[in-house]
């Protein structure tokens, strides 16, 4: 197990005191318990949903155009 330190401004560590105080979790295991959520759920999609993606040839297309765009600096940011 690892030790972390983390520094937060005071309104962040409010929300993070309020949200661990509801779900009834001390606040270290609530942040690692809101982190893993935030990882499996956001950031990952599991293989059967890639595959879906990689079938969308449309989708690829305007991806691989869009990174076209942005690697040739033919966007705008709005």
């Amino acid at each position: 197990m690892k030790t972390l330190t983390l520094r937060v401004d005071d309104d962040i560590y409010n929300i993070i005191k309020l949200a661990s105080d509801g779900a009834k979790r001390n606040i270290s295991n609530f942040i690692e318990y809101a982190t893993l959520q935030y990882l499996t759920s956001s950031q990952y999609v599991d293989n059967s949903e890639m595959n879906e993606i990689l079938e969308d040839k449309e989708f690829i297309k305007s991806l691989n155009r869009g990174l076209k765009e942005a690697k040739s600096g033919d966007y705008t940011i709005v």
